[in-house]
């Protein structure tokens, strides 16, 4: 294992053992549920927007390491961000961690930051949709949707 992958997956550890923004969100405007069939991860984000911004988030719920640890990050990276940034970051972290290559993305790198560390992911399927769980929750609460997002 290089050491990058170490660092990578340290990260992805640390943001388990201690996932950002695991609470609930007293004040949130926004909010919507996720599950995932395959392995039962469920997950509810929780947001404060106000106008296009999102001020303040939250996530509650149970899952694998790599569910909570990709939740953790995106709470941190979103967290300030326009709806417009927001769709962003969504559309690179996904064409990551799917492979993705037909997505026109500007530099990546600037866009994902830590999300990096997730990248990894996307050499085992089945994972992937433990690693975009809180994603598209989050892509529900930003919609308004009420029904539960799924990951299939």
């Amino acid at each position: 294992m290089s050491e990058l992958e170490e660092l990578y997956q340290e990260v992805i550890m640390e943001h388990n053992r201690r996932p950002r923004n695991f609470r609930e969100l007293k004040d949130s405007n926004r909010s919507a549920e996720g599950f995932n069939p395959f392995c039962g991860d469920a997950i509810t984000v929780s947001l404060k927007l106000e106008g296009e911004r999102i001020t303040d988030m939250g996530f509650q719920g149970s899952g694998c390491a790599i569910s909570r640890a990709s939740a953790s990050l995106m709470t941190e990276t979103v967290k300030g961000k326009s709806t417009e940034e927001t769709q962003r970051i969504f559309d690179a972290f996904h064409a990551m961690i799917t492979r993705d290559d037909t997505t026109e993305l500007e530099s990546d790198d600037e866009v994902l930051g830590d999300l990096e560390a997730l990248a990894g992911v996307s050499e085992f399927p089945t994972r992937v949709k433990c690693a975009t769980l809180s994603w598209h929750a989050l892509q529900a609460a930003l919609k308004g949707q009420e029904e539960t997002a799924k990951t299939e």
